[in-house]
């Protein structure tokens, strides 16, 4: 009474099929993860690929960034710890905030080798400004305005990018946490870069 349709043996994959399906999927898979999930997160890079697409200096740099995170978090519960196991004066809460929301004004010179990358990152809060001004002793550099977080959870948080001999502004955070430059010399010589920085913020660091 019902016309059914019943697939063929051949219209049916075979246990060998499906086996060699299962294991292509699974080759991909590690192709995958050793090319560009290990790279980008981590930077591990074992096969050199990443090293190319620059997928392991962005895994080197949210490594980075983590760490500096954890070592905010260890020095910010220290503080806190102190805070309250210190004697109460009328002075000191007052000269602790001053402090860290002073301006203050840094200036950085370093020579990247060709294909060599370095960062500067100032430590800020929520809606503070930092002026800065950096430029190239010729050659054009790759770079990366970015910034990080622990409180909210922000491991990458891109301003804008580029490549230039100079560049100068205003940059103000968008949240509590790392905010920086990266510059990657693509040139075939030796690069110096001078940075100049004036802010509200209460530390500068190099990696």
């Amino acid at each position: 009474m019902y016309n059914t349709n019943i697939p063929s043996d051949r219209e049916v994959p075979s246990t060998a099929k499906l086996i060699k399906s299962t294991i292509l999927a699974a080759v991909v898979a590690g192709v995958l993860l050793v090319t560009v999930v290990m790279p980008s997160e981590y930077g591990i890079d074992p096969t050199g690929i990443g090293e190319v697409t620059g997928l392991k200096r962005m895994g080197e740099i949210k490594v980075s960034l983590a760490s500096e995170a954890t070592a905010d978090a260890l020095i910010t519960e220290t503080k806190t710890v102190v805070a309250v196991e210190a004697t109460p004066t009328p002075e000191p809460a007052p000269q602790i905030v001053t402090e860290d929301i002073a301006t203050q004004t840094h200036e950085m010179t370093f020579t990247l080798a060709p294909d060599e990358g370095t960062e500067v990152k100032v430590t800020m809060a929520k809606g503070a400004k930092v002026d800065y001004v950096w430029k190239t002793d010729g050659g054009k550099a790759n770079f990366d305005v970015h910034a990080d977080s622990k409180e909210p959870k922000i491991s990458y948080h891109g301003y804008y990018k580029g490549s230039d001999v100079m560049r100068e502004g205003t940059l103000e955070a968008a949240f509590n946490g790392s905010h920086g430059w990266f510059w990657r010399n693509r040139t075939k010589e030796p690069l110096t870069i001078t940075i100049k920085t004036s802010g509200e913020y209460s530390s500068i660091k190099r990696y």
